[in-house]
């Protein structure tokens, strides 16, 4: 077994949160401040080790913990108690424009953000064209940075850390400013990072960027760690958990959703229930809708998924051209699809009501699942059985 880059070994994080509103008030109180102070553990007792050349996602709601837990494995900030222990070189996007100084120019703050990351003078002369390329700021670099935008903040910081060749590199949700070319591009570098056996943390709400970089998840749920195993779990286990809290903020709100699901079924052409289908053959799902008093416009859709999560196909009434009559009391939805041409595994049926515009009324997510066979040896999605010849010139 390889020797762990990250270890992190029982740590707990306390932070202080003080009453006084003003400098004046704590004074005043100052032999008061322990009355007027409350603890809040931002984490409980969160152990890992992370081997190299693994990519591992934080995840969690607001508040969950993640980003403190970031800080610690990057020493920014240090354990109420237990030990964080690292080794090779780090980077780090903490937070936006971190060691950045806005009243230097983006040529300057590239040289002071690449020393503070541990780059000689000399390195960053020989990243710098490099660095202002790979931003995309190259028209601003003899700019003050407090006149960039948002977007390129983050492009000029993650530039310079994405080249000061790190072992380890932190990512604190930055990736989500920026256009999508800018995107893109850090996604591939990060895949590059991979390719080359770097060791990267990840905190993102993007749970699709989970199952597309990770290798590994932490779900993270008032600073304890409710899981850490495969990506497809982890993600699983927090959507679940949205649902429930979401299902109790409405209950406790007495919220009644104008629409509601009280059933999915999954069917063959004749209307049997279907467990297994041939890839190409016709599967039928029928959603039963209920409503308590009359809806003059509503919409209902599936989504299909595959074991990995992966969005395979998603359609509603609307996009179909069809506008529902009004619903008061019960009434079944049919989607016949006539042809799934899919490769051989399971998949699962994701069912919603919602009106025209606006959130969901209710969803149930993964409600039903059935099996396609395919004799097809492939990989991806989709069965497509190909013709294959070659032509002698």
């Amino acid at each position: 077994m390889r020797t762990p880059v990250i270890r992190v070994t029982g740590v707990s994080k306390r932070f202080t949160i003080r009453r006084e509103k003003s400098l004046k008030e704590r004074l005043v109180n100052f032999r008061r401040s322990a009355a007027h102070a409350e603890s809040f553990w931002a984490l409980r007792d969160v152990s890992f080790e992370l081997e190299p050349a693994t990519t591992l996602a934080l995840i969690g709601h607001n508040g969950s913990g993640k980003s403190t837990l970031l800080g610690l494995i990057g020493g920014i900030l240090a354990p109420t108690s237990g030990t964080v222990e690292r080794r090779g070189r780090l980077a780090a996007l903490l937070e936006l424009g971190a060691g950045f100084h806005g009243d230097l120019t983006g040529r300057e703050n590239v040289y002071l953000n690449a020393s503070i990351l541990g780059l000689t003078r000399a390195q960053t002369d020989h990243y710098f064209d490099e660095i202002v390329d790979f931003s995309g700021v190259e028209d601003f670099i003899d700019t003050q940075v407090k006149f960039y935008s948002s977007g390129m903040y983050v492009r000029l910081a993650f530039a310079v850390a994405v080249h000061v060749d790190p072992e380890i590199m932190l990512i604190d949700e930055v990736l989500a400013v920026g256009d999508e070319p800018f995107q893109r591009k850090c996604l591939e570098r990060i895949k590059r990072f991979q390719q080359e056996g770097r060791t990267i943390v990840l905190v993102t709400h993007g749970l699709d960027q989970v199952h597309q970089l990770c290798d590994r998840a932490i779900v993270l749920d008032h600073g304890r760690m409710v899981i850490d195993g495969a990506p497809v779990q982890a993600v699983r286990v927090l959507r679940d958990r949205y649902a429930e809290a979401e299902e109790l903020a409405d209950a406790h709100a007495g919220v009644v959703p104008p629409v509601s699901i009280t059933g999915v079924r999954v069917l063959d052409a004749s209307g049997a229930p279907l467990q297994a289908v041939d890839s190409g053959g016709t599967v039928v799902l029928e959603i039963d809708v209920e409503s308590r008093s009359r809806c003059a416009d509503w919409v209902v859709g599936i989504a299909l998924q595959n074991h990995m999560d992966l969005l395979i196909y998603g359609t509603n009434s609307r996009l179909l051209g069809h506008r529902l009559p009004p619903l008061h009391g019960r009434a079944t939805a049919r989607f016949v699809l006539p042809s799934v041409p899919l490769v051989d595994g399971r998949y699962y049926v994701t069912a919603a009501v919602h009106p025209p515009v606006g959130p969901e009324w209710h969803r149930l997510d993964r409600t039903a699942v059935f099996r396609v066979d395919s004799e097809g040896v492939e990989d991806g999605v989709l069965h497509v059985d190909p013709k294959f010849e070659v032509v002698e010139q």
